[in-house]
């Protein structure tokens, strides 16, 4: 059996990607309370559709955002760019008839872009499930240039200045100069279980150093500018019986506060490191396969079996966990104002207090299932399930 089919079916199993819950043996979605009364008051401003989305693909897809503007792709071969405010397609290109623009297999139905999109000026970066990755106009979606990888892309580049860093499910790096995608430089120095989890966590760059969590459950800081490891830490050993014991995928994204680093793993500890020397400050058990997110105060994360929690930011210390929505396979938690954000399976979008945890408010953005991390922008939320429908939402009135 190749890595492939295995990342794939422990991502059905495992992650629950699949509504065979007793066929699977896997716990089903804890219901939600009929009874519940909203403390918060939240309005849905718009809902758009670019594409399938991800699709069947076990990809997170999210939009990015840049000066009002959200883009999205879909592994159906969409690409639009929205206007944030009103919900309105400003532009939209597909690959359906001639592959990309014209470029690689013009054979192929579809350009399966996962991973990204990416933006920053004028440049927008998406990756495909082929291999390929497309620097595209932001303005107006026309192409600008292309590069081959060695395998799929299934997480976001990150542009930072002249370079394009993205990150293949092989686990190699690149670089790529922004303006005409040429090949800086590849870091293929990590070692890829053979069974892993479906995913891969958003790469972080900060102060000329590229930080990622990888699938042997390490923290790794590398240059920018050349790719050379800088230090590695340990967040999960990938110790135990049988093979799923020893997963250990760090495939949540890692967070910058400060000079200080969170990270978390599956079955390992939630981390804070030195962001510049790469030394442990403190760690605690803590089992996730999703994204954290961080305030001046606290951490916010889901563990493996979708109980919400909240801990000390200074040394790890639980504060509250919310176990109501419990096997709802839900999305890293997203901050907003003084609520936390998650989506779930079948499509909820879940509001909780960060004071001490309680539900808040619920809306629904549609029965598809809800993966990727909610993008908090100021004072909206942008949410998006598998298929490939976006709902923007607000605290208050519209």
């Amino acid at each position: 059996m190749s890595r492939v089919w295995l990342v794939a079916l422990t991502s059905l199993v495992v992650l629950a990607g699949c509504h065979s819950f007793k066929k699977e043996n896997v716990q089903p979605p804890t219901p939600l309370a009929k009874d519940f009364k909203p403390t918060a008051q939240v309005s849905k401003l718009w809902t758009t559709s670019v594409g399938d989305g991800a699709g069947d693909s076990g990809v997170r897809l999210r939009p990015a955002f840049a000066d009002g503007v959200l883009y999205a792709c879909s592994t159906d071969g969409k690409v639009a760019a929205i206007d944030a405010t009103s919900g309105k397609t400003l532009w939209s290109k597909s690959s359906r008839t001639k592959g990309w623009f014209g470029w690689g297999d013009k054979k192929r139905a579809d350009a399966l872009y996962a991973g990204g999109p990416a933006v920053s000026g004028d440049l927008l970066v998406v990756g495909t499930l082929d291999g390929h990755v497309y620097g595209i106009s932001a303005k107006d979606g026309s192409p600008r240039w292309e590069s081959v990888v060695n395998s799929e892309m299934i997480s976001a580049p990150v542009i930072s200045g002249n370079l394009v860093v993205a990150r293949t499910q092989d686990g190699r790096l690149y670089g790529f100069d922004s303006a005409t995608g040429e090949r800086r430089w590849v870091y293929d120095q990590d070692t890829v279980p053979l069974l892993s989890l479906r995913g891969n966590g958003p790469l972080l760059v900060a102060n000329g150093v590229v930080f990622y969590g990888s699938d042997a459950g390490k923290l790794v800081a590398l240059r920018l500018d050349n790719g050379e490891k800088l230090w590695e830490q340990t967040l999960a050993s990938g110790e135990g019986r049988t093979e799923i014991d020893r997963l250990a995928d760090a495939d949540g994204g890692i967070l910058l506060s400060g000079t200080t680093l969170y990270g978390a793993a599956f079955h390992g500890n939630l981390a804070a490191i030195d962001g510049p020397s790469g030394r442990p400050l403190w760690g605690r058990p803590f089992s996730t396969f999703t994204s954290l997110d961080v305030t001046d105060t606290a951490i916010y994360g889901v563990n493996d079996e979708s109980q919400v929690w909240s801990f000390d930011k200074s040394g790890g210390a639980d504060m509250w966990k919310n176990d109501a929505l419990k096997y709802r396979w839900l999305t890293g938690p997203a901050v907003l104002g003084n609520y936390v954000v998650v989506g779930d399976i079948e499509g909820y979008v879940h509001f909780l207090q960060t004071g001490d945890g309680a539900l808040a408010a619920r809306e629904r953005l549609s029965k598809k299932a809800i993966r990727a991390q909610p993008l908090v922008v100021g004072d909206i939320v942008y949410v998006e399930d598998v298929k490939g429908r976006i709902g923007a939402y607000r605290l208050g009135g519209r």
